[in-house]
């Protein structure tokens, strides 16, 4: 793929990155946002804010960001044999339409798997549209019977 980088995000970019995740809740229908400025700013502050228990990972083209896909981590109640366990949500994967269809998607969640794995997460889970679960297998995910959810409020 042409000279595109896979890697954590510098704080630098996370403008940028607001910026994808606008670009996306845009595409995906949502509405009466606000102003772009107000959520960049907003978003910057957030991820400064949860740096330690979120993860951005991008794919960079010279230097624009044109993909971002995040990593929440979760610490579990521990266990007598797992003083230290957690677990990881793949969140915010997205790519930008023009760069779509070439396994930028897949990569940014390889790398992202590779980063919880290094970590040691017991797993990652990701809460997929039915459009991007054959994507998702792809890398690896799949149905597990005893995880459950109940939606609490609307996204």
């Amino acid at each position: 793929m042409e000279n595109i980088s896979i890697r954590p995000a510098h704080p630098g970019e996370l403008a940028a990155v607001a910026g994808l995740r606008w670009e996306w809740l845009v595409e995906n229908g949502s509405q009466d946002l606000g102003e772009p400025e107000d959520f960049v700013w907003h978003f910057v502050a957030w991820a400064g804010e949860n740096a330690r228990t979120h993860r951005c990972t991008v794919a960079v083209r010279g230097d624009r960001v044109i993909g971002m896909a995040w990593l929440a981590v979760v610490q579990r109640v521990p266990t007598p044999r797992s003083p230290r366990r957690a677990s990881g949500d793949l969140q915010c994967v997205y790519v930008v339409p023009e760069a779509r269809d070439g396994g930028l998607g897949g990569r940014l969640v390889r790398a992202v798997l590779d980063g919880a794995r290094e970590l040691g997460l017991e797993r990652v889970t990701v809460h997929s549209s039915s459009r991007a679960i054959p994507a998702y297998a792809r890398s690896g995910f799949a149905e597990s019977p005893r995880l459950l959810q109940v939606r609490l409020a609307p996204a």
